[in-house]
């Protein structure tokens, strides 16, 4: 059975459309089940109905014309219960409904299993037999294994299926996670890194002798480098090591994977694309093979796939064209890429890994750009150059829109725009209730655009200014000097302002390619504080360039990042001190800046009264908090449901921290994303948190909300909150407050309702 699996998976991975893999999946079940029917029913987009797609045993004519409501037939019993119904006798059941067009009166015995995938019913996938008997449970266990396996393959293929009619320039629609709200219209524009065989963008080429001249050259450079290679190595090497260098040429050869490239040119086209899809294509078959030893040289194609690719992508190197209004798409975006598209170019962002907590979505929230990220099912390197539009609000992606959703969302992007404009004339107000209680707004940044849309919005303070940016941008570790410039520009943009600088944060969901972190679980890894206290060199460089930033401005603030435990502080605290005493004797005049912790890490919650006995201050990084109080990856757009900042636990995480900290005498801020959401802010501020951070393009609705209700008010929809046992009441608790004050349309913009 598990070889029949890996041979139907295998089939599948190779099909060209989704019909394909329909048509594969019902004839080998029912041949690796030795039964006389197998079909697939699935459910459409619009009617909801689940309709024969796919029989191997009943009448073909009856593809397309059978459909059934949810709950109607035994087909529709399955996927409303969700669950294997194994029937010896399937007319006898209650539920059983007679279709004459498929002549399956024939058959007695049924089972048939829902195929679903992210807790979304795609369909049934249903066997049958004339002789009436229970399938046993062996049948039954490899039927749902089947539907396991093929429920991702067949979601994908739904979506890439849709959009394989792009070449007419049909609408589609493509799903993911809300990162940064708002709309934003205009051309894709492909990013990838080098030598990666999945995100080669689709092109086309005109003068295809050239093109296989071009390739032929690519293939060469390639052969000499491995022979080059084999060569140096020789005495190094074993028999078996040398015939695998014999191999790699082999494989270049015009009758093997350079003769497939070489008629995919011929068919129009670009080499670079063309190369990716036969080694892809290669890598799928032998990842799928029985044999152990071929399954291994997979690695070897990717490896030599990768090869010849950085090669061509190399003497093909073109610098990326970036249109007005450009939408930047690709696999797993960075800060750097973002830096790369000119001033004023970058309309939106969608990328197809991460979450709405993601590093680059929290990025992108802070600079106002709208967002989707997890676009998992986007075949994105088909869109080069095409329109698209990214709703920020609900997680959407639409290419080549008609004209009349093009003119829905220009409306909603034009309300936003109102908006704004009307919430502007807050900005040199202050941010107090009706009945006079001040709530400090502060920012978050990491690029020079934070802080001009900061001071645009009158901020008053950063909350956490992210220095690993400047790091993510360079090519290396910046100097002392490089940082010391970087950090006094900020500090003098926002002086007499305080402005909190968070020292270096990476690991996670945030690398340095030239400080590579590879871990298995990152996220529980060598992150944070942990890295810059096992490289005091970095840490100490630095803290130096802070202290020499802050010079004859005195408003600066250290934040050290995930701390666990006392030691750590007590380290940090110490190599501060040593700097600080450095630059005393060096002669600068500078002043020993207010020192606090973050507090994201769980075991933190618990320690909130030792670390505010030793620091001037706390804050709440609410991001990392809530992924390890639910134990959630942020970045896994599988799980972005369960990620929940209003979560019961996460709320009273946030109360206890609160009264722990301010019974040491100690200020506390919060400077996570849950701080900008204009209702988690009316409960924090109830909290008694001393400052709110958040992004810039927040902090104006945030201001509106708080400058409409009283303190008492606030209060009271706390101890309502607090009372609710899960986040669904808690969201609709807030809905309905903010309804009753008419604040909706500043808390859920009316498009993205």
């Amino acid at each position: 059975m598990l070889n029949s699996l890996r041979s139907i998976v295998q089939e599948v991975n190779g099909a060209a459309d989704l019909q394909s893999v329909l048509d594969i999946i019902v004839s080998r079940v029912r041949d690796a089940m030795s039964t006389e029917v197998c079909s697939v029913y699935l459910r459409q987009q619009v009617s909801r109905n689940f309709v024969l797609m796919a029989t191997e045993g009943l009448h073909k004519d009856a593809i397309g014309q059978v459909k059934l409501e949810l709950n109607e037939g035994l087909v529709g019993y399955v996927a409303v219960r969700e669950e294997p119904l194994n029937l010896d006798d399937a007319e006898s059941h209650p539920k059983f409904q007679y279709f004459p067009e498929t002549g399956e009166e024939r058959f007695s015995s049924f089972l048939g299993v829902p195929i679903i995938h992210q807790r979304q019913i795609l369909g049934v996938l249903v066997i049958q037999q004339r002789a009436r008997r229970k399938f046993d449970e062996g049948e039954e266990a490899f039927l749902v294994t089947m539907s396991a396996q093929l429920a991702g393959v067949i979601a994908h293929a739904e979506a890439t299926g849709v959009l394989r009619t792009i070449g007419q320039k049909t609408e589609a629609r493509f799903m993911g996670v809300a990162g940064a709200p708002g709309v934003a219209i205009g051309k894709c524009v492909v990013v990838s890194p080098v030598a990666d065989l999945n995100s080669v963008p689709y092109q086309t080429c005109d003068a295809i002798e050239e093109e296989l001249v071009f390739f032929q050259q690519g293939l060469s450079a390639v052969r000499e480098d491995i022979k080059r290679l084999a060569s140096e190595l020789e005495d190094r090497l074993n028999k078996e090591e040398r015939v695998l260098f014999d191999a790699y040429i082999g494989m270049l050869d015009d009758t093997a994977l350079g003769g497939e490239v070489i008629e995919r040119i011929k068919s129009g086209l670009a080499a670079p694309y063309a190369w990716s899809e036969v080694i892809q294509e290669h890598v799928k078959i032998f990842s799928s093979m029985h044999d152990p030893y071929l399954r291994e040289r997979a690695s070897d194609v990717r490896d030599l796939g990768s090869r010849v690719l950085a090669n061509l992508q190399e003497s093909s190197q073109k610098e990326l064209i970036y249109p007005d209004k450009t939408i930047l798409v690709g696999e797993d975006l960075t800060a750097s890429m973002l830096a790369e598209v000119p001033s004023g170019k970058l309309a939106g962002i969608v990328s197809i890994r991460g979450s709405s907590n993601s590093h680059i979505a929290i990025l992108a929230r802070s600079i106002g750009i709208p967002t989707v990220m997890g676009a998992v099912d986007l075949p994105f390197t088909r869109l080069d150059g095409r329109e698209l539009i990214v709703d920020g609000y609900r997680g959407s992606v639409y290419s080549d829109p008609s004209e009349e959703l093009l003119q829905q969302y220009r409306a909603i992007a034009e309300e936003d725009v109102q908006l704004t404009a009307g919430l502007n004339v807050l900005k040199d107000l202050p941010c107090e209730t009706i009945d006079h209680h001040r709530v400090a707004l502060w920012v978050n940044t990491g690029l020079i655009a934070d802080a001009m849309i900061s001071l645009e919005r009158g901020a008053e303070g950063v909350g956490l200014y992210r220095t690993e940016i400047p790091f993510m941008l360079r090519d290396r570790f910046p100097s002392e000097e490089e940082q010391r410039q970087t950090y006094r520009d900020q500090l003098a943009a926002f002086a007499p302002h305080t402005v909190t600088m968070r020292t270096l944060d990476v690991g996670g969901d945030k690398s340095l390619p030239y400080f590579p972190i590879e871990e298995e679980n990152p996220f529980l890894g060598w992150r944070g504080i942990r890295v810059t206290l096992d490289h005091p060199e970095i840490f100490l460089v630095q803290i130096r360039a802070m202290l020499k930033a802050s010079e004859g401005l005195g408003n600066l603030r250290i934040m050290l990042p995930m701390v666990s435990n006392i030691s750590e502080l007590e380290i940090a605290q110490m190599l501060l001190y040593r700097a600080f005493d450095e630059l005393l004797e060096e002669g600068h005049n500078i002043e020993m800046p207010p020192l606090g912790v973050m507090i994201e890490v769980p075991g933190a919650v618990y320690q909130v009264r030792d670390f505010a006995a030793r620091v001037d201050f706390l804050s709440v990084g609410s991001n990392d908090l809530t992924q390890y109080l639910l134990a959630v990856d942020r970045n896994n757009p599988r799980v972005a449901d369960l990620y929940h900042s209003m979560h019961p636990a996460v709320l009273r995480a946030l109360q206890q921290i609160v009264k722990d900290s301010h019974s040491q005498g100690v200020p506390v801020s919060i400077c996570g994303e849950l701080a900008g959401e204009p209702g988690a802010a009316m409960l924090l501020m109830a909290m008694g948190y001393d400052v709110l951070s958040m992004s810039a393009t927040n902090l104006l609705k945030v201001k509106s909300v708080i400058r409409s209700v009283t303190l008492q008010q606030a209060e009271d929809l706390l101890e309502e909150v607090m009372q609710l046992p899960d986040t669904e009441s808690i969201h609709r608790c807030l809905d309905a407050t903010f309804r009753r004050t008419q604040l909706t349309r500043i808390v859920r913009p009316i498009g993205a309702e």
